[in-house]
């Protein structure tokens, strides 16, 4: 049965390949207009200074619905198997009210200067980080910086100065950056779209008008989650501007055929494609590591892909309901292992004074509902079906391969769509929030992958 079923797949796959697969093609640069109403004759390009600040009566409010929360009582014994245990909850909400500052943290938010820009009729917010101690002669390598859901810009804050200033943290500045971290439209101080189909490709389109509008000729790309789509798509849109490539996350979906024999014979035959010892551990049992592991993790997605609006009806009016929401999976998504802790692992990998900033941010820009609105936009119409799902991309590439990553992507894998990888590192630690949870490493990562593509 087994071989049976074998033969059927290559088949399959042949004919995929030989009678279905289109030609290579290069993704358009197109344009559009998410903004309300008819699009002007002229939009107005200024960049303007942004500051990140709230109300008292914001404030207000705020506390007012969280006293006015409902909790369940968990069963006995689930921990964080049923989701965020609201024994929990309670503490961290407990915190929320008594402990934690949000003016401390909005000095924190304003260290950065922040901007804001009309790109296709949308008010895009984005931090711009220079180095503060450039040495005469030297050049700043300019880098943009992509978040995911349920993520914000914020993820970024602790990789910012390991990248800008590299040497005052003990790491090689061979080379310094110049960080741009924009808001996804719709996510945290981006405005939203106004009108249907502003998804991944849009997103990455406005990022691309952003940087030449920062006077970027040249610049490098990188991201996790939404980020490595969006990045992805970037490069694919604009080879000869994105230098480079790097990548926490990759999802790579195709029916060729040394991806189909390797779900298969990988277990027993690693060498035949290129596993690594690492590679089998992560993957192997297939059934267990992937469809098992994607069923738990991905109820989210299936009520954002479809029905964005009722689900975040509620989490846009209750700010512990999104707390639970959006905290939950810093646990299970930073390591799966955490569900059988009491409190979710959360303390573990990060502070509450983070999360929190994370949720805040979120609540206080009201963009729950439009963040979860990305997925309908991207996934609503059917995994792998868009145009730049089925193209490869030329533009030198890093990945980053974190062991509690969602899904783990083989390099085998990866080089059916990323033709020129130059760098692939299994890294020691971590899980989905790469620079949240691992900055020192990853930004070493990144300054190896730069260093590669700018000898070659």
């Amino acid at each position: 049965m087994f071989l049976e079923i074998l033969v059927a797949l290559v088949v399959g796959a042949l004919l995929y390949h030989f009678l279905f697969k289109g030609k290579d093609e290069t993704l358009a640069m197109e344009d559009g207009w998410w903004g309300a109403g008819q699009r002007p004759d002229d939009e107005n390009e200024e960049i303007r200074p942004f500051k990140i600040e709230t109300s008292e009566e914001e404030l207000k409010d705020l506390f007012h619905r969280i006293d006015e929360s409902r909790y369940s009582e968990p069963l006995e014994g689930s921990r964080f198997n049923y989701g965020f245990n609201s024994k929990h909850l309670r503490k961290v909400v407990s915190y929320w009210k008594e402990g934690f500052s949000w003016k401390k943290q909005l000095e924190i938010l304003n260290q950065y200067p922040h901007f804001k820009t009309k790109i296709e009729g949308l008010d895009i917010h984005f931090l711009h980080a220079k180095p503060k101690n450039l040495p005469a002669g030297r050049k700043a390598t300019p880098i943009i910086m992509v978040h995911g859901w349920p993520g914000s810009f914020y993820e970024f804050y602790k990789i910012i100065p390991l990248l800008t200033d590299p040497a005052s943290h003990g790491l090689s500045d061979d080379h310094i950056f110049e960080v741009i971290c924009p808001s996804i439209p719709g996510y945290g101080f981006s405005e939203a779209s106004h009108k249907q189909g502003c998804d991944s490709v849009a997103a990455a389109r406005i990022f691309y008008k952003l940087m030449r509008r920062l006077g970027f000729r040249e610049f490098y790309a990188q991201g996790g989650d939404w980020g490595s789509m969006i990045c992805t798509i970037l490069a694919q849109l604009a080879p000869s501007n994105v230098k480079g490539l790097h990548l926490n996350m990759v999802a790579v979906m195709t029916a060729k055929l040394p991806v189909l024999l390797s779900v298969f014979l990988g277990q027993r035959f690693p060498g035949l494609f290129g596993f690594q010892e690492e590679d089998v551990r992560r993957m192997f049992p297939i059934v267990k590591k992937y469809f098992y592991h994607v069923m738990k993790e991905s109820g989210y997605m299936h009520i954002q892909a479809t029905k964005p609006d009722t689900a975040g009806c509620g989490l846009n009016n209750s700010p512990v309901g999104l707390c639970a929401y959006i905290m939950e999976k810093f646990s299970t998504w930073t390591d799966p292992d955490f569900r059988d802790y009491e409190d979710g692992g959360l303390e573990r990998k990060f502070t509450l004074d983070d999360l929190l900033t994370n949720i805040m941010i979120y609540w206080l820009s009201g963009s729950i509902v439009s963040s979860m609105r990305f997925y309908k936009e991207n996934v609503g119409k059917g995994m792998g079906n868009a145009k730049h799902d089925k193209l490869p991309v030329k533009v030198p590439t890093g990945i980053a391969s974190f062991p509690n990553e969602l899904v783990h992507c083989p390099l085998l894998w990866a080089k059916q769509k990323y033709l020129d990888i130059v760098s692939f590192s299994y890294m020691p630690r971590g899980g989905h929030f790469g620079a949240f949870e691992e900055p020192e490493i990853l930004a070493k990562d990144i300054q190896q992958f730069v260093g590669k593509v700018e000898q070659k």
